[in-house]
């Protein structure tokens, strides 16, 4: 019973707190438009500064950085007031991939926008910040590495969600050294998070195959 309770308020708060989408505030409030909209037509970070500018770009990322954080550290919290752990350690760590992926729907779904909100890889790996730090350390990096090759914000996104469960059951197996039994647990886990970040990306995945996919770039083209 306390676990179950546990589950259903990390699923609850991780999906308010995901449906607080803050490219859409943010725009919202310094341009008085709606970024779905604009450009992409995304409600995310990327879109955000292309169409906005850096400073509605960095607000945008505080927000939902601080909401994927919120969202597991609340969760795991309440879970560990209710003892609500998979052992008799009280490992509550489980719940923090719950809140994450409650977080991801709740930014891609958002129920205080229609259910018309981003893609989630912000808010998925800033979750994993809470959940296991180096996780996300690896994503981002990973992110970084190719970005830099290829420009393509979409690309980079897509190798790292996608590397996403591997890197937590090697991290949390070999560097956490937790036993290989809850390793694999967390690994799947954390797939559905993954898998929703990437099929998000289904029209990306799409244009990069017609070499259509727009790079990135510094310059604003769009902003006004």
């Amino acid at each position: 019973m306390k676990i179950f309770l546990a589950i259903v308020l990390a699923a609850v708060i991780g999906y308010i707190l995901g449906s607080l989408n803050f490219s859409i505030i943010i725009v919202k409030i310094m341009r008085h438009e709606d970024i779905r909209t604009m450009g992409s037509r995304n409600a995310g970070l990327t879109n955000t500064y292309r169409c906005c500018g850096p400073t509605c770009a960095l607000l945008t990322l505080v927000g939902d950085i601080s909401k994927g954080v919120l969202a597991v550290a609340l969760s795991r919290l309440f879970a560990g007031l209710l003892n609500a752990g998979l052992s008799p350690d009280n490992d509550t760590h489980y719940i923090g991939y719950i809140a994450g992926l409650c977080a991801i729907l709740g930014h891609v779904f958002p129920v205080f926008y229609n259910f018309k909100g981003g893609k989630g890889v912000l808010v998925g790996v800033s979750a994993f910040i809470i959940i296991d730090p180096l996780v996300s350390l690896a994503l981002m990096l990973i992110f970084i590495a190719v970005m830099v090759m290829t420009k393509y914000v979409s690309l980079s996104s897509l190798l790292a969600t996608a590397y996403g469960p591997l890197a937590v059951l090697l991290i949390s197996w070999i560097v956490d050294d937790c036993s290989f039994g809850r390793s694999f647990l967390y690994m799947l886990l954390s797939i559905p998070m993954a898998g929703m970040v990437i099929w998000c990306h289904r029209g990306n995945i799409q244009r990069l195959k017609e070499g259509t996919e727009s790079k990135f770039s510094f310059k604003i083209p769009n902003k006004k």
